[in-house]
């Protein structure tokens, strides 16, 4: 929403206010978002004058008051007068802007698929856009939601041409924080020193806007993942008053989750349980962001760490829902992607079979002509446009069914999501328990990983977290479902399987993930994990309750020095 909020001041120059309708709205186009008391006063001199508006600049005067709306934060009742203002205005360039806005407000929504749809369309207007502000609102928008998407290459290429195309500071400032957002999203834990000096640069020219200071936050979650959390602490600490005063929730947000991390690794407790909680009050409409997931795990670690094991479950099980209902939103987006994609091919396909339809009916012109040629070449014909149609549908199920794989599997390591591998599970529990057969569950979490990202990067964390799971799946049943539950923890269900018979496949895991440190792809690095296992024999066939209960024993294997596996008894209850 930071292009909503901001595409006002790129639009139009600042005017002196009179009592002319034309100049009225050029000078509340030129008012940014924050300045919410001039806006107001322009809009009531506007509805002052409302009757010697032209058609079109009532259109323009609708177009105001529904981003008015939308910055109250009501998307929904902004939307349906935005798209109506497009479909009514015969000014091409406000038909843009509202289809952007649109845009903007749907990604709020989480409706991914709609936007896409409505993305494609508003691109093919760009080349006869001709204002620089507008273009660059448009630039904006596809950056952005290639972003929200995965599509990092493609949002960079849309970035570039904003800086290359901005007229003024401001949007220099938001072409670099769209590029620079991309990098760190794709991962990586470097921004190039002269990418770092040019946006850096052109956010301070710009002023102390919601970009710069988002800009600032992106270059603190750099320092945070190269392991400098001091560093991280100082960006953020210097302009959280700033942000504090601008007082635009998502980024206070931002700011107070990524302080209470920070001081989490550097010890301060006592600051981190400050931010995370401050974060989680300034969030508590956003149960599913990024930020108010990131706020319970720091709520986790400490009470975790302070040996408040009541207090860590509670925080544990409020991280994994934030965690997983974020990762469902990611996604929805990388879903909604494909499926504008896909749209897209089925449309071109749908015009190639019309060309193809054409070219039969040209045919059938000489098909009165020539009789036995042209009845056979008729037939060759309509064989072909089956088999393009066959093809056609072919592609369409084989993406249907490899959408459906993606939406079940963990995107690194190829094994079941958390999502799924909870619906796996319970559905072989309530076999279980119906045929009177025993389970198990084991969880299991890689000891010290945040120590192997943070000494050799994540790409070797990744490549970590894959062997460990190859070296899994070698002693596993093909009954057994295998799932990732977030971040460096797995969980293996056992149906018919007893304590006594589950140990030596279990010891087996242990040992092959302690030997997988030789492996050629990252040798030398050491690997152990650590198991609890729960059976429902003691623990029931609740997999809430086994998780519980295998939680607890793997906490127990954690403090007695990792490593090893324990196996769940009642006293652990207390």
């Amino acid at each position: 929403m930071l292009l909503l909020l901001f595409e006002a001041g790129a639009v139009a120059a600042t005017a002196p206010v009179s009592d002319d309708p034309a100049q009225l709205l050029r000078q509340a186009e030129s008012v940014e978002s924050s300045n919410h008391a001039k806006f107001n006063e322009l809009m009531r001199q506007l509805d002052a004058v409302a009757a010697r508006l032209s058609p079109q600049q009532k259109l323009h005067l609708r177009y105001l008051e529904a981003r008015r709306i939308a910055f109250a934060g009501n998307y929904a009742a902004a939307l349906p007068s935005l798209t109506a203002i497009s479909d009514q205005t015969e000014d091409p360039v406000l038909a843009f802007r509202a289809i952007a806005t649109v845009i903007d407000l749907m990604v709020a929504e989480s409706r991914y698929e709609e936007a896409f749809a409505k993305l494609n369309p508003l691109l093919e207007q760009l080349p006869k856009i001709k204002e620089p502000g507008v273009r660059i609102q448009g630039l904006g928008v596809a950056a952005q939601l290639y972003i929200e998407a995965g599509q990092y290459d493609v949002s960079t290429h849309y970035a570039d041409q904003m800086i290359r195309e901005s007229p003024d500071t401001q949007s220099a400032c938001k072409g670099w924080f769209y590029k620079s957002d991309a990098l760190f999203e794709s991962g990586s834990a470097q921004l190039p020193a002269d990418q770092l000096h040019d946006g850096a640069e052109a956010c301070a020219k710009a002023g102390d806007t919601l970009f710069s200071l988002s800009f600032r936050h992106l270059l603190a979650g750099f320092d945070m993942r190269r392991g400098r959390p001091e560093s991280a602490i100082r960006v953020l600490q210097a302009n959280y008053p700033k942000v504090l005063q601008a007082g635009f929730p998502p980024q206070v947000t931002q700011f107070e989750a990524t302080l209470a991390a920070a001081y989490r690794q550097i010890g301060d407790l006592a600051s981190a349980v400050k931010f995370a909680n401050s974060a989680l009050m300034t969030d508590a409409n956003r149960s599913y962001s990024k930020s108010t997931a990131s706020a319970y795990r720091v709520l986790y670690e400490v009470a975790k760490e302070r040996g408040d094991s009541k207090g860590s479950l509670a925080y544990l099980e409020k991280y994994v829902v934030a965690h997983d209902g974020y990762q469902s939103r990611l996604s929805a987006k990388a879903l909604a992607y494909q499926i504008a994609k896909q749209q897209v091919l089925a449309k071109k396909l749908q015009i190639d079979g019309l060309d193809k339809k054409n070219r039969i009916l040209a045919l059938q012109g000489e098909l009165d002509r020539k009789a036995a040629e042209t009845s056979r070449l008729y037939v060759a014909l309509l064989l072909m446009v089956l088999a393009s149609i066959i093809v056609w549908a072919y592609r369409v199920k084989r993406s249907q069914l490899r959408f459906m794989r993606l939406a079940r599997r963990d995107g690194l390591t190829g094994i079941f999501n958390r999502q799924h591998f909870v619906n796996e599970a319970e559905r072989e529990l309530r076999y279980c328990r119906k045929s009177a057969r025993d389970a198990c569950l084991v969880l299991i979490d890689l000891d010290h990983f945040k120590l192997v990202n943070d000494t050799h990067g994540h790409a070797v964390g990744d490549r970590v977290l894959k062997r460990a799971v190859d070296a899994c799946q070698a002693h596993l049943r093909s009954t057994d479902v295998f799932g990732r539950l977030g971040g460096e923890e797995f969980g293996v269900l056992l149906p018919e399987c007893t304590l006594d018979s589950v140990l030596p496949s279990v010891e087996q895991m242990r040992a092959a993930i302690a030997a997988a440190s030789i492996a050629g792809d990252a040798p030398g690095i050491p690997i152990s994990a650590s198991f609890g296992v729960a059976a429902a024999a003691s623990s029931g066939y609740a997999l809430r309750q086994l998780m519980i209960d295998a939680d607890r024993a793997l906490y127990q294997a954690k403090r007695e020095g990792r490593n090893r596996i324990r196996l769940f008894d009642a006293g652990m209850r207390g």
